[in-house]
Order: structure tokens, then C-alpha cells, then sequence
């Protein structure tokens, strides 16, 4: 496992536009499918979820490569974990939320975070994505740096149910958009320069109607049920910073 979080970043990297250096601060939420269907890869030993566990770990010193080599630097890195599964099939399990992590200085806690995820549970194949998609697009996004950029990327071989599906569970948060109409306007409200949303997920509705409709966002289709192929993380990693 590559934990040397520091790689090639350089903080004292500046980009210039109109005479002037560009201060990129960005947050990103990792909305990561925890449900029993990552667990499996067609036979094959590794699981899904430690593969997509892995590239989360990985993300920071590859995302500053690919960064450096665009010849854009990032004065701030955090990140945020939002990983979900079904607010029926698994109650007070179904979500787990962090704060955000800030890199590299917070690389243990970020682990610790990481490796504490596991793949069970769900119950039927859809889960309440858009649930973690809600808590992801709601959390405290730095007011720091001249060029923000605040990003979503969900990973998941999994159909959504619509928002609201698991209302009737007693560990459903309060707070979450009413419907799908509400959830747009969520969305719509963020800074429109600095939002993007990857995701890596089904052509089903729910995810479909997303990349259909929203802006800035990059849709990356998987399989349902198939799991996450490996060589969909470097796709994952451009579209992200490409869109930064």
C-alpha cells in the first residue's frame, strides 16, 4: 500500500492568469457504495471495495501528479467520505459521514477512515444514493483560496432508489430534499463555477436523469451488479482534473 501522501506536491507552486497567481483550494466528497455488492468481482479474489479503497487512498498523490503536469497547482487538498448503503435494509448502518480531512497533514485519520469500510448489507440492489449525493452537495465547503473548486464523485455499481425511499426507517436524517424537484435546486444552488460531480455509476434512472440534467457533471457508466473495473479509476481521476 502507497501511504507517502507528500509525493510530488508542491505548495509553493503558483499558476498565473492576467499577471496574477491563481490560489486553487479544493474539497472533494467521495460518496463510496458500501453495500454487499462490492464485495464481489466475478470470481476474482480482490474485492471492489478494497480496490475502490485503495484508489481513495492513492487519490491524493495521483491527483497531484495529474495536476503538476497540467501545470496547475493546489494550495489546499481536502476531502470528505460519504459512504452509503440502504436506510431500510440497514438502519443506523447505512450511512456513514465524515468531516473533511485535510491532506497531507490529516493522511493517518483519512486512512484510519478508509480501511474501516466494508462491504455489506444494502438488501435490494438499489441503495439510497442520493441520500449520500445530498449529505455530499450540503457539506462545509472552504470559503478559502481565489480559484475553488468543490467537487462530488460517487462511486457505485448500484440503480438509486428515489429520495425518500428510506423515510420510514428511524434512523433517516431530517433535513433531506423532499424530492427530486428539491434535490435540483440543492444542486442549482452551489457556486456554479467551482461545482462538479463524477460519477461512476449505472445508466439507470436516478443517475441518468442527473447526468442529463445537472451542469458540470461527468457520468461515467458502470454495470449494476457488476462491481468497478480497475481501469475506470484513471478515467475517474482525468475527468476530475480535467474539470479542476
Amino acid at each position: 500500500m502507497n501511504n507517502n501522501y507528500q509525493g510530488n506536491y508542491q505548495n509553493n507552486q503558483s499558476n498565473y492568469q492576467g499577471g496574477q497567481a491563481m490560489d486553487y483550494t479544493v474539497d472533494m466528497v467521495f460518496c463510496i457504495d458500501a453495500t454487499g455488492s462490492m464485495e464481489d468481482m466475478s470470481g476474482k479474489q480482490n474485492k471492489i471495495i478494497n480496490m475502490v479503497k485503495q484508489n481513495a487512498l492513492n487519490f491524493y498523490n495521483d491527483f497531484s501528479d495529474v495536476m503538476n503536469h497540467k501545470g496547475k497547482s493546489v494550495r489546499q487538498l481536502r476531502v470528505r467520505i460519504v459512504a452509503f448503503r440502504d436506510y431500510i435494509a440497514d438502519q443506523e448502518n447505512a450511512m456513514l459521514v465524515t468531516d473533511f480531512f485535510l491532506l497531507p497533514q490529516q493522511a493517518a485519520e483519512f486512512e484510519a477512515c478508509i480501511n474501516s469500510i466494508h462491504a455489506q448489507g444494502g438488501g435490494d440492489l438499489p441503495e439510497d444514493g442520493l441520500e449520500a449525493l445530498a449529505y455530499a452537495i450540503k457539506s462545509q465547503w472552504t470559503t478559502e483560496g481565489t480559484k475553488k473548486r468543490q467537487v462530488i464523485v460517487v462511486w457505485t455499481d448500484a440503480g438509486t432508489h428515489e429520495i425518500g425511499f428510506g423515510s420510514r426507517s428511524p434512523y433517516y436524517p431530517g433535513g433531506m430534499p423532499a424530492n427530486m424537484s428539491e434535490l435540483n435546486d440543492w444542486w442549482d444552488d452551489m457556486h456554479p463555477n467551482a461545482k462538479r460531480l463524477v460519477m461512476f455509476a449505472p445508466d439507470e434512472e436516478g443517475w441518468s436523469y442527473i447526468s442529463r440534467t445537472w451542469d458540470n457533471t461527468v457520468h461515467i457508466p458502470s454495470a449494476a451488479g457488476n462491481g468497478l473495473a480497475e481501469q475506470n479509476y484513471a478515467e475517474i481521476l482525468s475527468a476530475i482534473a480535467n474539470s479542476v
